[in-house]
């Protein structure tokens, strides 16, 4: 990482405020190093990418905090942040422009995929979505299709089987999603940082919610409805947990059957040791 760190200094020397962005573990770019370690410029411009979308995502839902720090929004306000998200998603296309066209154009379409996943997500929360396939869908735009892309272009690169490892990358994004899912239910406010269910009181029905209405009784669907939306009660939640068990590892069937359709061709050890942890983080 130290390396793409040093490219992403680079990249954006001369905007003050990006060495104030939170960073993560840089995810992404490990996966593309580990495909290809030559492709710096691509990992770079797709970690860029992740941080821009995190930044408007913080303006999206009044997040105040960012991995522990406060986030941009919360101390610049929300225009310098979706400015400063602008920003890095046009240097990161200009940079990797330069060091290969296809892989631009491929991140330029992904960029326009966040962007509707954005949309979606926000589309969805107004009410209460019941239909999987359409969070599926979002969850793939908003989630994988970056990794997708990320896994994709970097064997491309190295000259290997680009279709084997743009199905891992999409595989792993929804894995990822549907494991934070259920941990939203299933952890503690401790080990999440955030309310327990916070997923439902910001108007998410994720996989969990969904698969556990569809088997609820009239009677236990009308209640359900009047705690959408709602800070929950420790009785509240309890409701749900004595219902919602079926539903969490019907969930987690189906994480386990993208994580091991998603390693089919993959020989990788360090890429199966991270799909494999993915769907084995601790309920």
């Amino acid at each position: 990482m130290k390396q793409v760190y040093e490219f992403m200094n680079k990249m954006f020397e001369d905007i003050e405020l990006f060495s104030e962005i939170p960073k993560g573990k840089g995810v992404r770019a490990k996966l593309i190093t580990s495909i290809n370690p030559k492709a710096i410029p691509l990992a770079s411009a797709v970690e860029a990418i992740h941080l821009a979308s995190l930044l408007h995502d913080d303006v999206i839902d009044e997040s105040k905090l960012r991995r522990g720090k406060i986030s941009i929004n919360a101390q610049y306000g929300d225009k310098t942040a979706i400015m400063l998200g602008d920003i890095l998603f046009s240097r990161a296309l200009e940079f990797l422009i330069e060091y290969d066209k296809e892989s631009a154009k491929s991140l330029a379409n992904v960029i326009y995929m966040l962007s509707l996943g954005e949309m979606e997500d926000v589309g969805l929360s107004e009410n209460m979505n019941l239909n999987t396939d359409k969070y599926m869908s979002m969850i793939y735009k908003k989630t994988a299709c970056l990794i997708e892309m990320s896994c994709r272009e970097s064997a491309r690169l190295a000259g290997m089987n680009s279709e084997i490892y743009a199905k891992y990358g999409k595989n792993l994004g929804l894995v990822f999603q549907i494991v934070d899912d259920i941990l939203d239910i299933v952890s503690d406010e401790e080990t999440l940082g955030k309310p327990v269910m916070n997923d439902l009181y910001e108007g998410k029905m994720t996989l969990p919610f969904i698969y556990m209405f569809d088997e609820l009784n009239n009677e236990d669907k009308l209640y359900f409805q009047t705690l959408f939306k709602k800070r929950l009660n420790k009785d509240e939640e309890l409701w749900i947990k004595e219902r919602i068990s079926p539903a969490i590892k019907k969930s987690y069937d189906k994480a386990v059957y993208l994580a091991n359709t998603g390693l089919e061709g993959i020989e990788d050890n360090y890429l199966k040791e991270i799909m494999l942890k993915l769907v084995d983080r601790k309920f």
